[in-house]
């Protein structure tokens, strides 16, 4: 309480109304929490009676403020705010001026004083105390938190413009606070801090539809006559729940309210709903949140689902969906990358990959278009590990080439889409779109570019080869059961073709292991000059041992010709694009790769133009300082910690 309250030990007037009401008054000036020396002779005061107060003692003029008193003085479970609804009643203590208070005084009596303690206990909420002769009183539940000392009232407002956005105000009766006095919190009272506007989320998190299909490039490789099949892929890393429980540490940034997976599951499916993907490639996608809820929804709205679970103790995964009405399934290829003992392949990050058949819409007559492979996939995040994610990325590459490999030898188009882990034009990112990555000796950090380890007294650097023979895929990336050469049959080995060979160097040099006999072994062959130009013909036969040898030099190649759906720069405004900011630190580590054909590599760097996929757009992405202005990820407005991906294709329609 305040000095003015205690100017007198038995400065404390309770009087009873008939009608149930207590006329009382409790004065009080600047705010101070009661202490317990404080409350103890307040009590005192109760039991010894109020008397008659001397003249001389005259008690301070009092204002409009908050008051505070301690849960002892009533009990329940009023006492306690624990909703926001409960915010929206302002506190409010009015106070009388000395001559009311003298007032007051002379109808005090000693023996209405147990009375008024009880029906102060009984009291209920902001009940009206009426005095004769004075304004009236609101006896206020004693509140131990949310307050602020020196208002006239708490204010509390849940924006509703936007159900995404949670803010609180504070509204004060500056009228009513003297401005030399300036408000002290309240001991142990939780402050609120006012949020001066509702954060415009829709304005600063635009994102625009970027028309690529009226590019001269484009124009020129589409004929008039050309008719394409047009469908949209979205790749998008929702954030798993269990994971956002087990790092809250990651997000402290964000409003617990905005975790919660209540919250963010509409947000998500709102967004995919709202850009409508005929092929949806997601990652982090919780087991039971996916059987439970997402798989139903997707599949009322048209979408074919499948799911692959990680590996181990894991509880999240990959889904691919894609609509029925659209496609439809030829083959699907789920991918574990762990493979015992084998400590390149220790890790539990899995893949999908899927050949769909585009549906065509009839009328069109006698048409054609070739199947689609889309793969999706979610590679180790771990920064120091670059030979993992080398090593996941070759077997998701030997899968696609299983999967999209025609019967000529050439491959169907291809989509790849994932989180990688992998900032653009780190070594693992030239892989992908170069096709070849000298490996030998580069450090383990090196290969995502995530961070930098390069002070690092010891570093793990990566040695040829990457994995073993036993894996099964050779340094192309290929399974090495599919690209061993065909047995040839004997009728193909004639005598003359194997005459040709009597006086190579092979064949003139003695075997170590032959025994030695005079007149047997130890002849050497003496070719004339007839065979001796025969034999400089034939061309040098396959040397087997070439995988061995190239996967030894630590090289590893691919032949899907893959590039990127984005620039990962912003030209406008000169900044790099982001899909994620961990840590408040915007990266791109999300990508959507599509087949084209290769016109030019320049300094390292292959050149692609369209081929049979046809780029036809994408949602642009944003860059870091734009995501800072909306407190990162995620939001109220944007769900996850990743931004979604979202590009449109057109297939070639062919006549049969």
């Amino acid at each position: 309480m305040t000095d003015a309250f205690f100017t007198y030990r038995k400065n404390v007037l309770l009087a009873k109304s008939p009608s149930t009401q207590i006329e009382g008054v409790f004065a009080a000036t600047t705010g101070r929490s009661v202490p317990e020396e404080q409350e103890a002779l307040l009590l005192q005061c109760l039991e010894e009676g109020v008397g008659n107060l001397p003249a001389s003692e005259s008690v301070p003029a009092v204002r409009k403020v908050s008051v505070t008193l301690t849960s002892d003085w009533l009990e329940g479970s009023e006492l306690l705010m624990t909703s926001l609804s409960d915010l929206n009643t302002s506190l409010e203590v009015t106070q009388c001026a000395d001559k009311q208070l003298s007032e007051l005084n002379t109808l005090a009596s000693s023996e209405l004083q147990d009375h008024a303690v009880v029906e102060l206990a009984r009291l209920p909420a902001e009940e009206t105390v009426t005095v004769a002769d004075s304004a009236p009183w609101a006896a206020v539940v004693p509140q131990t938190d949310h307050q602020t000392a020196g208002c006239a009232g708490i204010n509390v407002e849940v924006l509703n413009d936007d159900p995404a956005v949670l803010a609180w105000s504070l509204a004060c009766d500056a009228e009513t606070v003297p401005p030399v006095l300036p408000a002290q919190p309240i001991q142990d009272a939780v402050p609120f801090y006012p949020v001066p506007t509702e954060v415009p989320y829709h304005d600063i998190l635009w994102r625009d539809w970027e028309d690529l299909s009226v590019q001269p490039c484009v124009l020129e490789q589409v004929s008039k006559n050309t008719s394409l099949f047009e469908f949209r892929v979205m790749s998008y890393n929702i954030l798993a729940q269990d994971l956002v429980e087990q790092g809250l540490d990651l997000y402290v940034h964000c409003h617990p309210d905005i975790l919660n997976w209540n919250y963010r599951l509409p947000n998500l499916l709102q967004e995919i709903q709202h850009w409508d993907p005929d092929v949806l490639c997601l990652q982090e996608v919780q087991e039971n949140h996916y059987l439970e809820q997402l798989e139903p929804t997707f599949k009322e709205m048209g979408f074919a689902c499948f799911y692959k679970r990680r590996t181990g103790v894991k509880t999240d995964g990959c889904a691919v969906c894609y609509k029925h009405s659209r496609f439809q399934l030829i083959s699907l290829s789920p991918i574990e990358y762990f493979r015992p003992g084998l400590d390149v392949l220790n890790r539990d990050n899995v893949g999908l990959v899927l050949l769909l058949q585009p549906v065509l819409p009839e009328g069109l007559g006698l048409k054609a278009v070739s199947p689609l492979c889309v793969a999706n996939t979610h590679v180790l995040f771990n920064p120091r590990r670059g030979d993992i994610k080398l090593a996941q990325v070759a077997l998701l590459l030997a899968e696609i080439d299983k999967i999209a490999r025609t019967t000529e030898g050439s491959y169907y188009p291809v989509i790849l889409c994932g989180d990688l882990n992998s900032v653009p034009d780190s070594p693992l990112y030239k892989f992908i779109r170069n096709g070849e990555l000298s490996y030998h000796g580069m450090p383990a950090w090196k290969v995502s570019g995530q961070e930098d380890f390069s002070q690092q007294l010891y570093s793990r650097k990566l040695q040829a080869p990457l994995w073993p023979s036993s894996l099964g895929v050779t340094d192309k990336c290929q399974y090495a059961t599919l690209c061993q050469p065909k047995k040839l049959g004997r009728r193909e080995y004639s005598r003359d073709f194997l005459l040709q060979f009597r006086f190579c160097d092979v064949a003139c040099e003695r075997p170590p292991q032959l025994l030695l006999l005079e007149g047997v072994t130890d002849a050497k062959p003496v070719a004339s000059a007839k065979e001796r130009s025969a034999v400089t013909a034939v061309p040098k036969r396959h040397n087997s041992l070439s995988f061995l040898g190239k996967q030894c030099s630590g090289v590893i190649q691919h032949g899907l010709n893959l590039t990127s759906v984005y620039s990962h720069f912003l030209p406008q405004r000169g900044r790099p694009e982001v899909t994620t900011m961990p840590m408040g630190l915007g990266a791109t580590v999300d990508y959507i790769f599509y087949s084209a054909e290769p016109v030019e590599s320049k300094a390292g760097r292959r050149l692609y133009k369209d081929g049979a996929l046809k780029l036809l757009g994408r949602l642009s992405l944003l860059s870091e300082d734009i995501l800072l202005m909306a407190n990162g990820l995620p939001n109220p407005f944007c769900s996850s910690d990743h931004l979604c991906l979202l590009a449109s294709f057109g297939l070639e329609i062919s006549s049969l």
